[in-house]
Parts: structure tokens; C-alpha cells; sequence
């Protein structure tokens, strides 16, 4: 049986062509209609515009030049296009277990019961890296299980954390993030160059029809697949022009489109800017940093991981174990001041009565009855919580504690008795 590769067991949302070599987003079909939209015009601007074009500048031969200047660039933009597209953008491998050093203990249900702590396996949301001097906050990704390195965002269409990533661009099926950026300017700004190509030679040929035909009218009905190009053209210059131009200044200041977008009204220093020549340089004059992936590698089966190493329990979590013993106590002696106040009471009572009938049969019941009444305290100390809705809210061991301190305080009280 076959080694399973690592683009067969891929955990992201991509699409791979010719066993790995190739990888797309999962809205890889949206690149048919760019290439379309480059193709077709390209096309009818060669056979209906620049064929005629062939002879129109004798001296030079400079006809033969546009048609193969048309062709060239289309090509090139379609050559940009796809290695944008089909490359991977930055792709950070996920990890296969969270990290084993962010084991922490936390106080839970369990440690405000009495029980033990138990170790929590949650990790800390953001951590803080220092770049070029300043701090810098990175998430934690639950998805891939690793800490984000700084301008790593993940990708909820391909499913992955994308290093420097700047969008996910729809018109060529990927993300646009470290590894591609380089390619997709270019992209659009050799499609804004091939736009105004094609407007200004279907804008030529119009002119030399009108010379030809006397009227502008006439002229745009003799070649309607000029109109037509130089309408089309208009538009798209909006768009990709428009798109060249936020990129430049995007590069200008070392911004990405994700960040520009979300920390617009932050007003925060952007850390990353090293000058806009500096800026320029790192984007165009630089080697591309090798994939982290290797697609095509065969999928190494990892061992049973052993269960984590818990760390010692904090101190923290002894001092609030010690700090809840203490309330404990405290709560259970009130409970048996307030209990005992109340038998005093009640004897008090019955001395008085037996005082007033001059009866010492009755004093020495009384004082029985204060023995009795002490032993019977914690079933009317029971009853006189419920009365005073306060029952429900004592923890077991808060009654527990009260308990004992009640029982030995009554066996001390019959020792003293026997002397």
C-alpha cells in the first residue's frame, strides 16, 4: 500500500493538481472567469484592431510591433496570474497537539468544594512579542493549534493561517499572504498597463477610420469591436487601476489590506514601517521565502503522544485552599456564638419561671434543661436556618465544621460539669 502524502491528508479547504504540485483555494473555479475576462478581449483586440493596424506605420514597422506587444503582455499577465494563484501564499503547518508548555492549573469547582485542583487545558488567548522595539499582541489559532507569528491571520475560505496575509482575493482563487504578494502586484498592474494598451490603440484606429470615413460616427460604425474594447477597457481601469494604486501605497507604508482595514481607527503605530524605499525594496528585491509545506512528502505517522507533564501546583492555589479553611472556620464559630446565644436566652427563661413559682425542683430542671437544650442546639440551629432562609446558602462543610465545634464545645461543657 502506497505512503499517503501530505496533500492527500490535507486538513485546509485547498485544491491540488498533478499529485501536489499545484495548489489552489476552494474558490479555484472563479479563476476560469479571470482568465476569460484577460483572454476574450485580448483576443478581439488582436484579430479585429491590430491586424489592421499592420500597415498604418510603414517607416518603422511599428504595426507588426503593437500586435506582438498585445500578445506578449497577455501572455505575461496570464503567466502573473497563475503563479499567484497556483503557489502556496505562506501557509504555516498546523500543529498536531496544542503546546504541552501552556498546561496550566486554574481554580475550579473542584478547589472551592474542597476537592483537589485539576489541571485546565486552556491556553492564554494573546501573548506579547517584541518588533522593532514595540510590543506586539499575537492570537492563539485553535484551528491550527499554534501561536500566530505577527501579520499571520487565518484564512476562514482556505481554512489555514496565512503569514503575512493580506486578503483573500476571489479573481484568483487564493490568498494573498507572504510567499505571493510580490506576484500579484505585478498581476494587476501589468492588467492596468494591458488596459490602457488595448483603450489607446482602439482609440488610434477610431482616429485613423475618421480621417478615412470623414466622421467619429461613421468611424465607430466601421469598427464596433473598437468601441466595444475601449468601453470595456474604461471599465476595468477602474478596478485594477484603482487596485494598483491602494497596493502602492499599501507597499509605501508597510501595510497589509487586513491590517489597514482593521486597525484603521486604532490609530496605532505601525511597527513594521522601515521607510518607504526600505518598504519597496523588501516587496520587490528580495528572495521568496521557501513553503513550510512539503506537499508531496509522504505523511509521517507520529507516535501516542504520552499524557502532559502537569507542572507543580501554584502557591497561589495553597494560599486560597488555606484563605477557604480559615472562612470556613470563621463562619462555623459565628454559627455557634449565634446558637449558643440563643440557648442562654431560652434558659434564662426558664429560670425566671421557675424562680417566680419558688419551686427548686423546677431551677434544677431548668438547669437540665439548659444540658438538654445545649445537646438539642443543632437541630434547632438547623431549624432556625431554614426559618431565616439562610440553610441553603451554607456549603456542606461550612455545616460540617459547625458540627464539630458544637460537639466538642458540649463535651468540654460536661467535663466541667462532672468536677
Amino acid at each position: 500500500m502506497a505512503d499517503k502524502r501530505v496533500y492527500q491528508a490535507w486538513k485546509g479547504s485547498n485544491i491540488f493538481l498533478f499529485n501536489g504540485r499545484l495548489i489552489f483555494g476552494p474558490d479555484a473555479r472563479s479563476l476560469i472567469v479571470t482568465i476569460l475576462l484577460i483572454i476574450v478581449p485580448a483576443a478581439i483586440f488582436c484579430a479585429l484592431v491590430a491586424r489592421h493596424l499592420l500597415h498604418k506605420f510603414p517607416a518603422y514597422n511599428a504595426g507588426y510591433a503593437i500586435l506582438v506587444v498585445a500578445i506578449v503582455f497577455t501572455v505575461y499577465v496570464l503567466v502573473l496570474l497563475l503563479c499567484t494563484s497556483a503557489q502556496d501564499p505562506g501557509i504555516l503547518p498546523r500543529n498536531s497537539h496544542p503546546p504541552e508548555e501552556e498546561i496550566y492549573y486554574e481554580s475550579s469547582a473542584s478547589v472551592e468544594a474542597g476537592g483537589r485542583p485539576t489541571p485546565s487545558l486552556q491556553f492564554p488567548r494573546t501573548k506579547e512579542v517584541i518588533v522593532n522595539g514595540m510590543p506586539v499582541r499575537v492570537k492563539y489559532c485553535e484551528t491550527c493549534m499554534l501561536y500566530r507569528p505577527p501579520r499571520c491571520s487565518h484564512c476562514s475560505i482556505c481554512n489555514n493561517c496565512v503569514e503575512r496575509f493580506d486578503h483573500h482575493c476571489p479573481w484568483v482563487g487564493q490568498c494573498i499572504g507572504m510567499r505571493n504578494y510580490r506576484y500579484f502586484f505585478m498581476f494587476i498592474s501589468s492588467a492596468t498597463l494591458l488596459c490602457i494598451l488595448v483603450f489607446a490603440m482602439s482609440a488610434l484606429y477610431i482616429k485613423f477610420l475618421k480621417d478615412e470615413y470623414g466622421t467619429v460616427w461613421k468611424a465607430m460604425k466601421e469598427s464596433p469591436a473598437s468601441v466595444i474594447l475601449m468601453g470595456y477597457c474604461f471599465i476595468a481601469l477602474w478596478f485594477v487601476g484603482g487596485l494598483t494604486g491602494f497596493h502602492l501605497y499599501l507597499i509605501g507604508s508597510n501595510q497589509t489590506t487586513y491590517e489597514n482595514f482593521r486597525h484603521r481607527a486604532d490609530n496605532r503605530r505601525n511597527v513594521f514601517n522601515r521607510g518607504c524605499f526600505n518598504n519597496f525594496f523588501d516587496v520587490f528585491c528580495t528572495k521568496t521565502a521557501p513553503s513550510k509545506n512539503n506537499f508531496r512528502s509522504s505523511v509521517q505517522e507520529e507516535a501516542p503522544r504520552p499524557p502532559p507533564s502537569l507542572r507543580p501546583m501554584p502557591e497561589a492555589v495553597d494560599e486560597d485552599r488555606r484563605a477557604k479553611v480559615e472562612d470556613d472556620l470563621e463562619i462555623g464559630n459565628d454559627i455557634f456564638k449565634l446558637s449558643q446565644r440563643r440557648n442562654f436566652d431560652e434558659a434564662r427563661d426558664i429560670k425566671i419561671r421557675g424562680s417566680s413559682n419558688g419551686s427548686a425542683r423546677h431551677s434544677s430542671g431548668g438547669e437540665f434543661d439548659l444540658g438538654s437544650e445545649s445537646q438539642a442546639a443543632p437541630f434547632r440551629r438547623s431549624s432556625w436556618g431554614r426559618r431565616s432562609g439562610s440553610f441553603e446558602t451554607l456549603s456542606p462543610r461550612v455545616l460540617a465544621l459547625n458540627s464539630v465545634v458544637t460537639e466538642s464545645q458540649i463535651y468540654e461543657d460536661q467535663k466541667e460539669a462532672h468536677r
